[in-house]
């Protein structure tokens, strides 16, 4: 199946028909006078991305390239249908140089170095094996990003775990707190989180504030885990067990080199928001940073070093590849694109399209009203990527961060915590997931349906979150 891109400019053209001409203010696109229109591609594109892997996989895994164009075109062919030349390349190069190249460099670098941690052996199933694992898995999130540490940690779980007839939820729990709830307390930890950080928020200030609601949480879920994880245990004490395809083995790490480079990772982004050499580089009016510059080329460098200084075995081991990579890079060049007039139209506040949103998240005093926030950014983290998600409502909170890290420390709080927590509601709420999912069917686990899934984060989850809610936001 494949798009038709031959009519794709009639249909750009066909939708000016209910588009209003965008204003344009020096600095880009006059938010104000944009109709929600505007923000259909952004919520197409976001839709395709969580629809696609789940409903029609085989169609999305040899399109999702054509899809993501699609949507972008009709941001972009619109804009240039409508506004002067030099302000839409001016506009969409700020997006690409200072928001999606940085991004998508610190998801390379950090992709390209826990492919190469590859941790051999087979661990003897219990309870406090499978419990110890998801542990070490949440906390490490944070430091690898939950990406990362969902590559490190699926496979020895899988090995730990392949001799049971009752394993699905071991890997439910997985992707709960590896995959989404670990990975709250520093930027390299969710993607959501490095946007904030690129918007301004300082490296450690998520981990000042949110590690009581991250503990909290973690230690419930654990416990909630090891019940069920004992009950399952005991079932399958009743039964036959297969025998065990990977017998117990010392645990041997290898790949030791890219912790090292994970500390380069962590220096080079501290290095970009301490150091201030008042060096500038104009690109398509554009303003570059030196420090900027030096922090995304050694992300570069890491991923090259990553490469080099690993066995190829080891990656092999791991089932590294280059595809997700290559299919985030895609998929986040549309979104970005596709974003620019939903933040034009934020940064209107209650002068934009979007202020009967903005009045759902604010009370009667004109304050801004944390829960709402919590429950909206995690509503729809939960069906769309929560990397976008977050920077809509940072957006729509002011998108001041030093504002938002004091005096509306709460509602940035609220954000994040939705954000990262509520993508583990379903299989498409944050891209582990769904790679976890893929992964553990593979090797023969029988996992819950995208409704199943449901089913367990609604009964887990939600109860744990409603509280949070209650006596922490």
């Amino acid at each position: 199946m494949t798009l038709p891109f031959r009519p794709l400019a009639l249909v750009a053209l066909l939708a000016l028909a209910a588009w209003p001409e965008p204003a344009l203010a020096a600095e880009g696109l006059d938010g104000a006078k944009l109709s929600w229109l505007w923000a259909l591609p952004f919520m197409g594109i976001l839709l395709c991305i969580a629809t696609g892997p789940v409903f029609y996989p085989h169609v999305w895994e040899h399109h999702f390239g054509k899809f993501a164009a699609f949507w972008s075109a009709l941001v972009v062919i619109p804009l240039l249908l409508t506004a002067d030349l030099h302000t839409v390349t001016t506009t969409l190069a700020h997006t690409a140089l200072l928001e999606y190249m940085p991004f998508i460099l610190l998801l390379l670098a950090l992709f390209t170095v826990a492919g190469g941690i590859y941790l051999e052996g087979n661990l003897h199933d219990s309870v406090f094996t499978n419990t110890a694992l998801l542990a070490i898995g949440t906390v490490v999130a944070s430091l690898v990003g939950t990406t990362g540490a969902a590559m490190i940690l699926i496979r020895p779980l899988i090995r730990a775990n392949d001799d049971r007839k009752y394993n699905a939820h071991v890997f439910v729990f997985f992707i709960f707190l590896v995959c989404n709830i670990g990975g709250s307390l520093t930027p390299l930890g969710d993607p959501p989180l490095f946007i904030g950080f690129l918007k301004g928020v300082d490296f450690f200030w998520t981990a000042q504030h949110l590690w009581p609601e991250t503990l909290a949480v973690s230690v419930v879920v654990l416990t909630v885990f090891a019940v069920i994880d004992i009950y399952f245990h005991r079932r399958d004490d009743r039964k036959p067990h297969p025998a065990d395809p990977t017998p117990d083995s010392p645990l041997k790490l290898h790949g030791g080199i890219n912790f090292a480079l994970i500390a380069v990772i962590i220096g080079a982004i501290l290095m970009s928001a301490q150091w201030r050499p008042g060096v500038t580089f104009t690109v398509a009016d554009v303003h570059l940073e030196l420090q900027d510059l030096v922090r995304d080329a050694i992300f570069v460098l890491v991923a090259i070093a990553s490469i080099a200084l690993t066995r190829k075995e080891d990656r092999a081991a791991n089932g590294f590849s280059w595809g997700p990579i290559r299919e985030v890079a895609i998929l986040f060049a549309g979104i970005f694109i596709c974003i620019v007039p939903v933040m034009a139209m934020l940064q209107a506040g209650s002068h934009g399209a979007f202020s009967s949103v903005l009045s759902m998240v604010t009370r009667g005093d004109g304050n801004p009203n944390p829960m709402a926030y919590f429950w909206l950014t995690g509503i729809l983290s939960s069906f769309l990527d929560n990397a976008p998600t977050y920077l809509v409502f940072f957006q729509m909170a002011g998108g001041d961060a030093p504002h938002l890290m004091t005096d509306l420390s709460h509602v940035l709080a609220a954000i994040s915590l939705g954000a990262v927590f509520m993508g583990a509601m379903t299989y498409i709420g944050n891209a582990p997931n769904f790679m976890v999912y893929a992964i553990a069917t593979e090797r023969g686990i029988r996992m819950p349906s995208f409704f199943g899934y449901m089913l367990w984060s609604l009964a887990v989850l939600l109860p744990v979150f409603v509280v949070l809610s209650l006596v922490g936001i």
